[in-house]
């Protein structure tokens, strides 16, 4: 298992844009229904137990893009639109309809502008004008590291009257100008990937053994989040939030998505974990995340060993650890009798991540 953190805003689109879209870049402008009925997959469905306190929405609904925009995009009820509606048409002010969506305080989203990628947007801008080339015209790297670190110093020379003392300092002040500002967390991402031999079986299996897979797949998925809930979902109340208190539960949006982003087979299911959580006196505060990474790896071990039983209480297959080349970590336990060498030919992304990863670590080292 791992876990992502989204941001307010238009984070969710990561959700609705790619995770919800199978992991695809290319949804382009289509709606997310025109998606799934053009692939076959299914949508996203609504879980945890912090459902309860919404009231009008029940665990299993279909997720849409317009409840992903209302929850994690603004903070409010997943139907917020709907409810406004209702209680405008009911005579309420425009105000009133809009409270009674919220789910405490709204999320604070500042602007993305970053003044220092603006200023390097406009540089390269000219660089391709004064070479006859399209103001849009993608920048040799290595130009586009020259008119960086010409406005670093630009930049350091403005704020302290002087040159950068070193390149250390010039570097730190670039990494620095160049983030993008602070936006609250909406929620967490939680992806739960099984190891390679099950999504690898479960491709080439008849119907019925696919079932089994998916089925005990999807069991340990929710065994590992009503852990989280039971184990490490807290708010935090009083002065600097010197109080940890427990929830109700978690709000969560479920993926269950069957290929990766190269088309490869790789049964896997995203969670998206909203930061609206409600303390059992009924207000909506925030997720304390400090916990939730702390038990990542806890999350993720119990998903492997609840994995691992599902199915040999199912299927009967046999679980056995796999060297693997970097002796320095931990043996993977993979289902016995699935050929390595085809586990290989469907981790087709991954091999390229590794190249790719070579290929930037060598040209870092040469620089």
């Amino acid at each position: 298992m791992t876990l992502h953190k989204l941001t307010a805003g238009d984070g969710y689109t990561y959700l609705t844009g790619q995770v919800a879209a199978l992991d695809s870049t290319e949804k382009g402008f289509t709606g997310l229904g025109d998606y799934y009925t053009q692939r076959g997959e299914s949508p996203g469905r609504w879980g945890g137990a912090g459902m309860a306190g919404l009231g009008g929405l029940d665990a299993g609904e279909a997720v849409s893009e317009t409840q992903m925009r209302a929850l994690f995009g603004e903070g409010r009820h997943p139907d917020a639109d709907a409810i406004e509606h209702a209680a405008c048409a009911a005579g309420g002010s425009a105000g009133d309809a809009r409270a009674a969506t919220q789910l405490g305080h709204p999320f604070k989203v500042f602007p993305a502008v970053n003044e220092f990628r603006v200023a390097c947007a406009a540089r390269f801008a000219d660089y391709n004008a004064a070479i006859g080339f399209p103001r849009d015209w993608p920048v040799p790297a290595g130009v586009r590291a020259r008119i960086r670190t010409d406005i670093g110093r630009e930049g350091i020379q403005a704020a302290f009257g002087r040159p950068p003392a070193e390149d250390r300092e010039l570097a730190g002040y670039i990494a620095r100008a160049s983030r993008q500002a602070t936006t609250a967390v909406a929620g967490y991402d939680l992806t739960f990937t099984p190891v390679k031999s099950v999504s690898t079986l479960w491709a080439v299996a008849p119907r019925e053994v696919a079932e089994q897979i998916e089925a005990g797949h999807d069991a340990a998925v929710t065994d590992t989040v009503g852990w989280l809930e039971r184990q490490a979902s807290y708010t935090r109340t009083g002065r600097n939030g010197v109080r940890q208190v427990d929830v109700r539960g978690l709000i969560a949006a479920v993926f269950i998505h069957r290929d990766s982003r190269d088309g490869d087979p790789n049964l896997h299911t995203h969670v998206a974990i909203s930061n609206k959580v409600q303390t059992p006196d009924g207000r909506w505060l925030a997720l304390d995340g400090r916990v939730v990474y702390k038990a990542t790896v806890a999350a993720s071990e119990r998903y492997n060993t609840r994995l691992e039983a599902q199915l040999v209480a199912r299927l009967g297959v046999a679980f056995a650890e796999r060297p693997r080349p970097d002796a320095g970590k931990r043996p993977i336990r993979e289902i016995v009798g699935v050929d390595p060498r085809l586990n290989e030919a469907w981790s087709s992304r991954r091999a390229a991540i590794e190249a790719r990863r070579g290929e930037l670590a060598s040209a870092f080292q040469q620089d």
